[in-house]
């Protein structure tokens, strides 16, 4: 499994012109499921991430974990992130998990941010979608459970 982390001041996701998830402080987080990815490397990327101490203390000093900071999470399905450009000019999505699998990780993923107390907003799994930012720092992380 594969998060592209973003601190941001607000994000928002929009679908056929319509925002259907916006937050303020907190991550724009992008989540990919690749092919043999099981629950334990969700469990690890949704550990990891909320624990990151990527968020400024009184000092401003990254000191401070998206928990800490009280922070919002705005996910957005993104299977592109499993993009093979080694070969050629047109990426190859074969490592990234099929459609319907993907989609029951990205919901359960959705479920453990809600669970943990985590304000939550999302994207539209599938959906052309169009995301707005205003990156924090710039502050961006991959994470990777493999």
């Amino acid at each position: 499994m594969k998060a592209l982390i973003q601190r941001v001041q607000e994000a928002s996701v929009e679908v056929e012109a319509s925002i259907i998830g916006k937050i303020g402080p907190g991550l724009l987080v992008f989540l990919g499921a690749g092919e043999g990815d099981s629950l334990q490397d969700l469990d690890y990327i949704f550990n990891k991430m909320i624990h990151l101490r990527i968020f400024s203390d009184d000092q401003g000093k990254m000191n401070l974990s998206l928990m800490d900071a009280k922070g919002s999470i705005l996910v957005v399905s993104q299977f592109t992130l499993y993009a093979n450009t080694k070969k050629g000019r047109r990426p190859s999505f074969n490592e990234a998990m099929k459609p319907d699998a993907a989609k029951k990780m990205y919901e359960s993923f959705l479920e453990k941010c809600v669970a943990a107390g985590i304000e939550t907003q999302s994207g539209s799994f599938g959906a052309d979608m169009k995301v707005a930012l205003v990156n924090d720092g710039p502050v961006t992380i991959m994470l990777e459970s493999q």
